[in-house]
């Protein structure tokens, strides 16, 4: 990847972010922490990556994402409607009655979502079963998901990577949310999750670690996922919840917290300094 392309992907996280911002912010709470932590894994692969396409979401030749962590779901709307998938108004209808943008993604509302998500452990092992019949298929695409560290406290969580191990299911690409806080603590003091890479490697999973910020570092390991036969991979984002919001970086109430009109406006401006 260039160092053009790279300036590139870093101005579309601001834009991300912004909408991001302004989608939660217009509703006046919201899902904020863990929504700006995965910013930069949406924008490498919907601006990079993935085989997608906004005009036709259902085409059969697509890669697949599944958000697990589905309480990020702003995020997510915020790169579908950037990239067209769905009226950018929209994004101003988050969680309200009627919408087509629920606090959890739900795929038989949204365009371009495919695995509702929202009661956590669920979304990953679709991802599993997603990467499962594209191999029974002899399909070419890949499987994306994102898990979150809290959510890997979930016993579902650990069936499907013993499954996506056993299975060599070289197709699927899985990243964790490693911003080691969940909805009422740290994850180290509800239940740690340490040594996870170990544990993933011990499940037949090939492992990279990344800064979860730099757009070059998760764009390398994606490739090395994708060199990888014969197993799955995870990648691990080190990542900081609330990223790129002063009021919520680095804190365990971003989890799901309020924000005034003046706040994420404040934020967005604080963004293109």
């Amino acid at each position: 990847m260039t160092e053009l392309e790279v300036v590139g992907l870093k101005e579309k996280c601001k834009e991300i972010r912004k909408i991001i911002l302004e989608m939660i912010g217009t509703l006046g709470v919201g899902h904020i922490g863990g929504s700006l932590s995965i910013v930069e894994t949406l924008v490498v692969l919907y601006y990079k990556e993935m085989k997608v396409d906004p005009k036709n979401p259902h085409w059969e030749e697509r890669d697949r994402f599944v958000l697990s962590k589905g309480h990020a779901g702003p995020a997510l709307y915020a790169v579908l409607a950037d990239k067209g998938f769905f009226p950018y108004e929209w994004i101003y209808t988050l969680n309200k009655p009627g919408t087509n943008l629920p606090s959890h993604c739900d795929r038989l509302k949204t365009p371009g979502i495919d695995m509702t998500a929202g009661s956590l452990g669920q979304g990953f092992p679709a991802a599993v079963g997603m990467a499962m019949a594209a191999k029974l298929d002899n399909m070419q695409s890949r499987i994306y998901a994102i898990v979150g560290d809290g959510e890997s406290q979930e016993g579902s969580v650990w069936e499907a990577l013993m499954l996506a191990g056993n299975k060599k299911l070289d197709n699927l690409t899985a990243f964790i949310d490693y911003n080691k806080m969940q909805i009422d603590d740290y994850v180290e003091n509800i239940n740690s999750l340490e040594p996870i890479a170990d544990k993933y490697r011990a499940f037949n999973w090939n492992v990279l670690t990344v800064d979860g910020h730099d757009v070059r570092a998760i764009y390398e390991a994606v490739q090395s996922a994708k060199q990888t036969k014969g197993k799955p991979s995870m990648i691990i984002l080190d990542t900081v919840k609330g990223k790129g919001f002063k009021l919520g970086e680095g804190k365990v109430s971003s989890h799901n917290m309020n924000i005034t009109e003046e706040q994420w406006k404040q934020a967005v401006e604080e963004l293109y300094k």
